[in-house]
């Protein structure tokens, strides 16, 4: 009687109190859910969060702050203050000056701002949310790390997935985590947890967990859990969706005031991208098409935790100013194991870039290059000290009269690097004429920090989800082993036989470039359907590989480069491989990232009919 009495209690009180804004927005069936996307990266601009808040009526917003040089740089952190080694500006840029109106419009956050140490980045936001005044519930998931089991990864001494390459040594080890999926979000927020704070999961995670809570999507249902993945993977990147990084930059406007992301999803998975009105930047099918390519490998095997993802049959139209539609995606089982990353130090690495001015000046760039390395190579004898394990030379306008020289080198130890600064320095005043340096500290050896890819089987990780006092472990559905071998792939485009006029490919398409590890890809979006043969028949494996050949290692090889059709939207994805001698801080060249490998394909003369030529601006 007792219990009956005090369960009608609380259920009058809880119909007595106004529904909250979310409860509101909620309070009929779920048709769409609003999620903005609000960070791409860790020293991304924090001015989505006042955005999203200023347009109002949003559901999420979602902040995705991990790349794999981020996971070495948090573990370093942690492992100097155990209360350290997460994203600091999700609680000082994100949360303490937004939390009163966050909790006001009751918009649910989700960051994987955790990075190594997911709960003390929550006890972080616990005690703004505390100082505030306020009663947000906030949940930690975790289980990725798995830094504590190195020795017996080591042990089993696992190959690099892409490369076969061996295990590093694991006393250089800083980093290892298993890239976790949506569904632990998904419990976090069935919990009633208002923010969920992950450790690394894949980025578009963050965003399909709000959908699986929101629509109820189950593990077996396939396409609309690759449709909410590409949601999450068109807005992770934040302002890439809105006209930064765009070919046709000039569309974007305002950059200074650019919009951030928002994706409306529907519970079939089609979803539609827009921005907050008032806001800079721009949304047409050019900027969402090359998102989606953006760091893509094979487009009919995109391979996430949840999901194996085909984009190739998506279809992205313009519904309007700053409106884009995009249709539902396809999908495979989940695979059987967690893509797995780890990162270890390799070395050291210095660089810096000086211009020179005059006649001649790219030979007296050259000159300077030559000096420096022998002053350094001459210090090394004199200490019995090893050479350079690589060094590298760029001079940016090499025929003008004024050059930028980029010089950089790699060396075992900290030492080298360091000799190679401080001889460039000390060359200052024995340099060919011209030389022009823009003041300020010399700069200093930084660590190599290298990336080494594997999978774990999912038996072997165990996801947690952390609430108050709840705590609750997360199995993964076992998976299945995928091969791409079954794979029906869309049928190639007829070649032409009216090629007769060349032109440059920026004029028939669209180009984002990005990396994956130490390969990158390339997507090329045909503005219009009716190039895309031409295109097709222009750019096979060995012109893209006679394009790029003096960046892959080994030189001129068709087998580095392979070529994806996706046929939804007339687009070509190129995966070049052992092109960016590493990759991230592994590399010492000026684009270790292939971030401007696109703009440098689009350049690139394609044979078209005349009639095309005719049409063209």
């Amino acid at each position: 009687m007792i219990f009956i009495i005090s369960e009608f209690y609380f259920n009058f009180l809880a119909a007595a109190s106004p529904p909250t804004p979310y409860e509101r927005r909620k309070s009929v069936a779920t048709t769409s859910v609003r999620i903005g996307g609000a960070s791409g990266y860790w020293g991304d601009s924090a001015m989505a969060t006042p955005q999203f808040l200023t347009e109002g009526d949003l559901d999420y917003i979602v902040y995705d702050y991990l790349a794999e040089i981020t996971m070495s740089i948090l573990a370093r952190a942690r492992a100097k203050d155990p209360n350290a080694g997460y994203a600091t500006d999700f609680i000082s840029a994100v949360l303490k000056p937004n939390i009163a109106e966050i909790a006001r419009q009751d918009v649910k956050i989700i960051s994987n701002a955790g990075g190594v140490n997911p709960k003390a980045c929550a006890a972080a936001a616990r005690a703004v949310i505390a100082e505030a005044g306020l009663e947000l519930k906030v949940a930690v998931v975790a289980g990725d790390d798995l830094m504590a089991h190195k020795d017996e990864i080591a042990k089993a001494a696992p190959a690099e997935m892409f490369t076969g390459a061996d295990f590093p040594d694991p006393d250089k080890i800083a980093s290892i985590n298993a890239y976790l999926g949506a569904f632990p979000i998904a419990r976090a927020l069935a919990m009633g947890a208002d923010i969920v704070i992950t450790g690394r999961c894949v980025d578009s995670a963050v965003t399909l967990g709000a959908l699986i809570h929101e629509f109820g999507w189950k593990a077996d249902n396939w396409d609309l859990l690759a449709s909410g993945s590409l949601a999450g993977h068109i807005i992770e990147c934040g302002a890439q969706a809105t006209g930064g990084n765009f070919t046709d930059w000039e569309a974007a406007g305002d950059i200074a005031n650019i919009g951030y992301p928002i994706a409306e999803v529907s519970a079939n998975g089609a979803f539609t991208v827009t921005k907050p009105k008032g806001t800079g930047g721009v949304v047409n099918v050019g900027t969402v098409a090359e998102q989606m390519l953006y760091e893509i490998g094979d487009p009919q095997a995109y391979i996430l935790p949840d999901v194996i993802c085909d984009f190739s049959d998506v279809a992205i139209t313009q519904d309007g100013d700053n409106r884009v539609r995009v249709s539902p995606a396809r999908g495979r089982p989940a695979p059987d194991a967690y893509k797995t990353c780890l990162t270890y130090q390799d070395g050291w690495r210095a660089g810096l870039m000086v211009t020179f001015i005059g006649v001649g000046a790219g030979k007296k760039a050259r000159a300077f290059a030559d000096a420096a390395f022998a002053r350094a190579r001459n210090i090394f004898r004199q200490f019995n000290a090893g050479d350079f394990t690589e060094t590298s030379v760029e001079v940016i306008g090499e025929e003008t009269s004024e050059v930028a020289l980029k010089l950089a080198v790699k060396h075992p130890d900290a030492m080298g690097a360091g000799v190679f600064l401080k001889e460039v320095s000390g060359l200052g005043l024995a340099t060919p004429p011209g030389m022009a340096v823009f003041s300020g500290l010399r700069p200093k050896p930084s660590p190599v920090v290298r990336l080494f890819s594997y999978t774990t089987p999912k038996s072997d990780v165990r996801a947690t989800v952390e609430l108050g006092d709840a705590h609750v472990e997360i199995e993964d559905a076992p998976g299945t082993l995928f091969s791409n071998a079954s794979l029906q792939r869309p049928p190639a485009p007829g070649a032409p036989d009216d090629a007769t006029v060349s032109i440059p490919l920026i004029k028939l398409a669209w180009g984002r470039s990005g990396d994956k590890g130490d390969k990158a890809n390339i997507g090329i979006i045909a503005r219009k359907s009716e190039y895309l043969p031409y295109i097709w028949a222009a750019l096979d494996e060995a012109a893209v590989v006679d394009h790029f050949a003096h960046f892959i290692d080994g030189g001129a090889d068709a087998s580095k480069v392979q070529r994806f059709l996706l046929s939804g939207t007339n687009a070509v994805n190129f995966l070049i491989d052992a092109v960016l001698s590493g990759g991230g801080v592994a590399s010492i060249r000026n684009d270790p990232q292939g971030k401007a490998y696109a703009q440098m394909l689009l350049m690139r003369p394609i044979p078209v009919s005349q009639a095309i030529a005719d049409k063209l601006p």
